[in-house]
């Protein structure tokens, strides 16, 4: 048991959990359980691969200006932890730092304070209100040109509807009729029953020039369209509704 953790703590110590002029961080393990990363006075700047199982780590008097975003989080047994003696930079950076520190004051050895910019140094990041970091967040003007953006998109759909519509009321249309067509009766209906033989043989009966209306009666013998009348009902559709129809 002893020797198979005296071999974790030697692959620990050979593994750089934090580089400076080539010293690693110490480890050592404690009793019954957890594990002590001592990276004290390393000149370190920055922290890479230490241990999730860590539940000492010792960082300060280093030159460490900010912490990666959720470096902390994987460390779920940690209860003790030292960051002070440290340049921390309070800007962007360090809202993740500020965050954590909020959430864990329990087990922080000695809050550590910022060193820049001049207007909070000396004050402990736990102290940087919310305001701090209000410019760290997108501008409002982000909103804005995503809803000018929009409104130009829907702007331009509105015209091209607009002028799909005027095309279509100025567009002309032409119709074949075929002048042996214009008269016929559905003789296969004669094989129904009375009840369900009713032919309705919609036929022109009447077209007034002066109203420009067309008056539809039913016509069981006539045939479907009055040729006679054909000139008349296509001067109506030409003049009134820009609609042509051909003859052949």
């Amino acid at each position: 048991m002893l020797s198979g953790l005296s071999i974790a703590v030697l692959l620990l110590l050979t593994t750089t959990s934090a580089h400076s002029v080539g010293r690693p961080c110490l480890c050592s393990a404690l009793f019954p359980a957890g594990l002590r990363v001592n990276c004290s006075s390393l000149n370190l700047t920055e922290l890479r691969h230490l241990p999730s199982d860590t539940t000492e780590l010792h960082l300060q008097d280093n030159q460490l200006t900010s912490v990666s975003p959720g470096l902390f989080d994987r460390f779920v047994g940690l209860k003790k932890v030292s960051l002070s003696a440290n340049p921390f930079h309070c800007d962007c950076r360090i809202q993740y730092l500020r965050n954590w520190l909020l959430k864990n004051r329990a087990i922080v050895l000695k809050q550590p304070v910022c060193s820049s910019p001049s207007s909070v140094a000396q004050k402990a990041i736990v102290e940087l209100s919310d305001g701090h970091f209000s410019s760290c967040t997108l501008p409002s003007c982000a909103d804005g040109t995503f809803n000018t953006i929009m409104g130009v998109m829907l702007c331009c759909l509105i015209v091209l509807l607009l002028w799909s519509l005027r095309l279509a009321r100025n567009s002309t249309f032409i119709l074949s009729i075929d002048e042996r067509h214009s008269g016929f009766e559905a003789d296969s209906l004669h094989s129904l029953r009375p009840k369900h033989r009713r032919r309705l043989h919609t036929g022109l009966s009447k077209v007034s020039a002066d109203t420009d209306s067309l008056v539809f009666t039913e016509d069981v013998e006539e045939p479907l369209l009055n040729m006679e009348l054909l000139p008349q009902v296509l001067d109506v559709l030409h003049k009134k509704h820009n609609i042509k129809i051909k003859a052949t």
